[in-house]
């Protein structure tokens, strides 16, 4: 049985940037992205104005803690050509940033870590939001 998943709200535009983005896969980078696709397909789907300042949104900043070990840590979802190598970025195309996609500050989700295995974590706070600081063409 599979566990129920968070409902989850996105913006018109991170939408129409994802699935551009999704169309320029190779058709085995797309098959490794069938969990992002279906988040998408199960989103509730809203006006950049409209987004709640307590979602994951594309280019925030978030604060997760680790449930097993109360350890915390902080990344920024964003589009693969925005990645950085000092470990505070994440790629909305890797699983783990699909998976933050559109959760809300509280939410509690399985993150898929590189070994295959899984860890709960926790939605702590969203330490910077686009829309909340009212760009909402970033």
């Amino acid at each position: 049985m599979k566990a129920l998943q968070p409902e989850i709200v996105i913006s018109e535009l991170d939408l129409k940037r994802i699935e551009q983005l999704l169309s320029m896969q190779s058709s085995s980078e797309l098959e490794k992205l069938a969990t992002l696709e279906d988040e998408l397909e199960r989103a509730n789907v809203v006006e950049p104005a409209a987004i709640p300042g307590n979602v994951v949104t594309m280019n925030s900043t978030v604060k997760f803690s680790v449930s097993s070990s109360q350890q915390t840590f902080c990344l920024t979802l964003v589009y693969p050509k925005d990645m950085t190598d000092d470990g505070k970025t994440i790629s909305i195309l890797a699983p783990a940033g699909s998976a933050m996609l559109g959760l809300l500050e509280g939410d509690e989700i399985e993150w898929p870590t590189p070994d295959g295995k899984a860890m709960k974590v926790k939605v702590e706070e969203i330490l910077y939001q686009p829309e909340r600081a009212g760009e909402f063409h970033r």
